[in-house]
């Protein structure tokens, strides 16, 4: 299929021009165009198979240079992009220096908020409203929440606030029963009994047409529908968002371009808080994506008429994880796993067929997850939340509130920590460092391989008392494939220059390692099998029989490793002369290939001898 129609949208007045029947044509355009440039680069499929027809009604209806869209989460964005000037930049999504997947207002007017991670769009959305109403301005504000969002509490902060705000705000509800896996929890089962009455909608919209077709038909429609809702409230309970005071249309058929187009402009007449239930379908438009939509929702390269991925799959981090604490509960019946909606994400997959009942997906609630472990733990189990990095950051108050001020046993599998590549700042597990080490009693493990990721996680889970971190990087080991027992290891011994890191990133100092000793000069290397608590002392003997010392870490500069380290060697007067930290700075760091983003930052094994023989140098220059 050529795209007649898509070539034609250089913006979304351009979209404005095209016939019904045209902007039909367009959606399978669109879809077709997704399939190609995503099995390219990879990126987030499914959710943007179903947001198709979805995005064109918005930019239909709405102004969005103007209008201000808040995506939740951001990874439904690519129509949107593709319709607002950006389509020829598909082949760079995701990758460093180019189009991001998600939004990003300084790539576009059209973009009005950073959304990476989810259950934020009504909160940020009311702000807007609010802004607006006070600022005396003129426009429409949506949030386009789904892809369960709305399993995450903080969504339900703002959707309560909304309701009685009065604020002119709409709540695109896009429902298609999915997270990344199969929604759970009550809302999901309140959700799916709405979407068995389809035709309410379109009854409500032509009896309201017809009635104010009739002369005084206004003052009419409003006494039947107050009549009307004091029936409805007396016999049977009003829908969810109702009760909490929104107007409530729906459900709407998402791939009904029509009927969305009706729907959206319905709500923006409204002019108060309005929530529009859209049902849509994951993946639509591939039956490989829509019958198994959580395989791709985020994927690599692949090929676009099978679906089947270019590049077998792997082993990593995850999934050793996964079975490492199957085998684990195999032997002892208090271990559990809690999940936030990652199953499949964080290697879980194993354990959940093995053990369902010791298998708890709470949705995207890390705060309750890690809540929820801590109650847990209290009466003896031993829960495990395997969470990403980035995400565990929403559960930090109940951390330390809830489990650390009891020293409760409870293990976080902590995935994705450091650099995390495609997917950028908003998903880089960069801050956890920081905030783990400050948590009173926190033990925390980092394991550089596989085999020290079965040890590690065996002695977190059965040999560590208290709250306890492993943390590992996305993807695979590397040169190092050993397994160290203790505090910390020495690799290799040398006499010029102490190297000193900690998980997946070893490697590099292996790499310098070995550029160094080409040029004659001698390194020891000091991996760190704990950042929590440090081994100083080996330390201490390590940089006393050298002329100086390098910490390297993919994680920001506040709070890293290396700073400590610095900090305790003054204060026990064993500065070397010479420490030199290598760490992301404080910066966010944007999206890219894990290879460049280090290069980018100087933290490549090449680069780092080059620093350590500049260091030397100028030392010896000095003496």
């Amino acid at each position: 299929m050529n795209n007649y129609f898509l070539n034609k949208i250089a913006s979304p007045d351009d979209l404005k021009k095209l016939a019904p029947e045209e902007c039909n044509q367009l959606c399978a355009e669109i879809r077709n165009f997704l399939i190609d440039s995503v099995s390219k680069t990879g990126g987030h499929l499914a959710s943007n198979l179903g947001a198709v027809e979805l995005t064109v009604a918005i930019h239909r209806v709405f102004d969005t240079a103007k209008d201000r869209l808040v995506f939740d989460v951001g990874h439904q964005c690519y129509v949107h992009k593709a319709l607002t000037g950006r389509r020829e930049l598909f082949s760079t999504l995701r990758s460093f220096e180019g189009l991001s997947g998600f939004p990003k207002p300084y790539e576009s007017i059209h973009d009005a908020f950073i959304a990476g991670h989810a259950s934020n769009s009504v909160s940020v959305a009311l702000g807007m409203a609010r802004a607006r109403t006070l600022m005396g301005a003129d426009y429409h504000v949506l949030a386009v929440i789904g892809d369960g969002a709305l399993t995450g509490g903080l969504s339900y902060e703002g959707l309560n606030n909304a309701a009685a705000s009065n604020e002119p705000l709409i709540v695109i509800l896009n429902d298609n029963a999915m997270s990344i896996g199969q929604n759970v929890g009550g809302v999901a089962n309140h959700l799916r009994k709405i979407r068995t009455k389809p035709g309410y909608y379109r009854f409500k919209k032509k009896y309201r047409g017809t009635i104010n077709a009739l002369p005084g038909g206004k003052t009419l429609y409003n006494g039947i529908h107050h009549l009307k809702t004091g029936i409805k409230e007396a016999l049977w309970p009003c829908s969810f968002f109702e009760d909490m005071g929104f107007q409530y249309l729906g459900p709407v058929d998402g791939h009904d371009l029509n009927q969305l187009c009706h729907a959206l402009a319905w709500a923006k007449e409204l002019q108060k808080p309005v929530v529009v239930h859209v049902n849509t379908v994951k993946g639509k438009g591939r039956s490989y994506a829509e019958r198994t939509p959580d395989q791709y929702h985020g994927i690599g390269p692949f090929d676009p008429q099978t679906g089947k991925a270019l590049a077998p799959s792997r082993e990593n981090f995850s999934k050793v994880c996964g079975r490492v604490l199957s085998e684990l509960a195999n032997q002892d019946a208090r271990i559990c796993a809690i999940t936030a909606a990652m199953e499949s994400g964080t290697g879980l997959d194993a354990f959940s067929k093995a053990h369902p009942s010791r298998f708890f997906d709470v949705g995207i609630a890390e705060g309750h997850a890690v809540s929820m472990a801590a109650g847990m733990a209290s009466q003896g189990m031993i829960p495990v939340f395997a969470v990403y990095s980035s995400f565990l950051q929403r559960g930090f108050d109940m951390l330390l509130h809830d489990v650390a001020l009891m020293q409760l046993h409870t293990v976080f599998a902590v995935d994705r920590a450091g650099l995390v590549g495609d997917d950028g700042e908003t998903h880089h597990g960069v801050f956890d460092v920081g905030y783990l080490r400050q948590v009173p009693g926190m033990t925390i493990y980092c394991p550089a391989s596989f085999a020290e990721m079965r040890d590690m996680m065996r002695h977190a889970v059965l040999e560590t008392d208290g709250p306890v971190a492993v943390r590992y990087a996305r993807g695979g080991e590397g040169e190092y494939t050993g397994c160290s027992c203790g505090l910390s290891e020495i690799c290799r011994e040398g006499t010029d220059f102490t190297l000193v890191s900690y998980g997946v990133l070893i490697n590099e100092i292996f790499d310098a390692a070995h550029l160094l000793a080409e040029e004659g000069i001698s390194v020891e290397i000091l991996k760190l099998n704990t950042i929590q608590p440090l081994d100083l002392n080996q330390i201490i003997k390590s940089t006393e029989k050298t002329q100086g010392l390098l910490v390297l870490e993919d994680c920001v500069e506040n709070g890293c490793v290396g700073q400590s380290i610095a900090a305790d060697l003054a204060k026990a007067g064993k500065a070397p002369k010479c420490i030199i930290l290598k760490n992301l700075g404080n910066a966010f760091t944007p999206q890219g290939k894990i290879s460049l983003l280090r290069e980018s930052r100087g933290l490549r094994g090449a680069q780092i001898a080059k620093e350590i023989g500049e260091a030397i140098q100028n030392g010896k220059e000095t003496t």
